[in-house]
């Protein structure tokens, strides 16, 4: 695939309608008016993580991605480790996009047809959907998530088009104004958790190294326009949803969904505009975080950190099919097991928080080991500013969103995610420590495995 390709995976897993929907109105209520600035310190943060990746991705490009990274720099057991708690962080967090896909192509259906059907079977439909598209070839399943992707972008855009000119009258600055931030650097930090997970997806380019034509040079740059042009996507959103409410951060923050109150308020026959986006959005980002998050367990399988099982290729479509039936399937017993009962927006709100916490800290663990790997294996390369500066601001700006998600005082039953988290950090690293003392052979293994230019 070329460039073009991996960056509108990379945006397809972003999801930028149901990330939008479901994320801005907590935003707002810990920024203010000014929620906007959250979101670009966010895609600030996530361009210092991006180095990471892109800076590993120059000398060992690999689907094994944060795994592999982990473990070329500190050892197989942290490797193994991290191979089990990244794949069961993101089989968590892909539980809140298939929840959402039932509930979101539910509502639709009812309000716009009149039909009644449950939303655990139309979340079975699409995850069964998703399955066979990517078993079936990630060209295929890339092109499906373009297509939906630029079908929900182009929804996105018009909608928020259409919120600007009907309220041109109130069009103003204020929601740029450092001044109008609530609480100031605290009211950033309230919404700033919600706003990185609102870019989790970015990293999707770097598993697709085995795939990507001139890994070395594409992934990297997938990484930054996909991060910059997400980012710019939410900001105009984030204006023409402030505009349409005239900058009425209270009003913005009692909203459910604040752009879909804003749309039909400004331009009621467009609503329809919005529940296509969010449709085409969810069934885009389950096509995307297979194809990309699955590659991590695959790759874990075929270098022995977890089951060779999971390393299985299909004998005639040569795709990673065994791990992406796994990881997808797992999604969704998560989806209905734990929420069979409950609405599934709750069901996002949960999985979503619960599954970013082992995402962000194997974020965390990438940054610092750049340094480590570059000292061990390219030391005559070590570049103060790349390889040490960027990355301890990195280690910063990942800590932020990370204490809010852990931090005492919660309700329930996010009060009981970080334990979650911790014991499953804690199963890791044994696993991890066990796996590399029966098999001292993973040493040579982690990392075989790397895209080559001339892919």
């Amino acid at each position: 695939m070329g460039l073009l390709q991996i960056i509108a995976s990379t945006l397809a897993n972003i999801a930028p309608a149901v990330s939008f929907y479901f994320g801005f109105g907590v935003i707002v209520g810990g920024a203010g008016v000014a929620a906007p600035l959250t979101i670009i310190v966010a895609m600030v943060a996530i361009l210092f993580l991006s180095n990471t990746l892109s800076e590993f991705s120059k000398y060992r490009p690999s689907t094994g991605s944060f795994v592999t990274f982990i473990g070329m720099a500190f050892g197989p057991a942290a490797g193994a480790a991290a191979s089990l708690f990244i794949v069961a962080g993101y089989a968590i967090a892909a539980a809140a996009i298939v929840a959402i896909s039932g509930g979101w192509a539910h509502d639709t259906l009812k309000l716009y047809l009149g039909i009644d059907i449950p939303w655990q079977l139309l979340c079975a439909g699409a995850t069964g959907i998703c399955g066979f598209l990517v078993a079936r070839g990630v060209k295929i399943s890339t092109l499906w998530a373009a297509i939906f992707f630029y079908f929900e972008l182009g929804l996105l855009l018009t909608g928020a088009t259409a919120m600007l000119i009907v309220n041109r009258a109130s069009l103003s600055a204020a929601p740029f104004l450092p001044s109008n931030l609530s609480s100031g650097l605290a009211g950033v930090g309230l919404g700033f958790p919600l706003a990185v997970y609102a870019f989790v997806g970015w990293e999707n380019s770097a598993t697709l190294a085995e795939e990507t034509e001139n890994p070395r040079r594409n992934i990297p740059r997938a990484l930054a326009m996909g991060t910059v042009t997400i980012g710019a996507v939410y900001v105009f959103l984030a204006y023409a949803t402030e505009i349409a409410f005239h900058n009425n951060a209270k009003a913005i923050g009692n909203s459910t969904i604040p752009f879909i109150d804003a749309l039909r308020n400004s331009a009621g026959p467009l609503l329809i505009v919005a529940y296509l986006a969010g449709i085409t959005s969810v069934f885009s980002c389950l096509l995307g975080l297979t194809n990309s998050q699955a590659r991590i367990l695959f790759s874990a399988g075929r270098e022995g950190l977890l089951p060779v099982f999971f390393g299985k290729i299909h004998p005639q479509h040569r795709t990673p099919h065994a791990a992406m039936w796994a990881f997808i399937l797992a999604a969704l017993a998560i989806t209905l097991v734990f929420g069979w009962n409950r609405d599934p927006v709750k069901i996002f709100d949960y999985t979503g928080t619960l599954g970013t916490i082992p995402i962000l800290m194997v974020y965390l663990a990438t940054t610092i080991a750049l340094p480590v790997y570059i000292v061990r294996f390219h030391n005559s390369e070590f570049d103060a500013i790349r390889h040490a500066v960027i990355p301890l601001l990195g280690v910063v700006l990942t800590l932020f969103p990370l204490w809010g998600l852990v931090q005492p005082g919660q309700p329930a039953p996010f009060n009981l995610f970080p334990a979650i988290a911790a014991a499953g950090l804690a199963i890791s690293v044994v696993y991890g420590v066990l796996l590399a003392h029966r098999s001292p052979g993973l040493v040579q293994s982690i990392g075989s495995y790397v895209a080559d230019e001339e892919y």
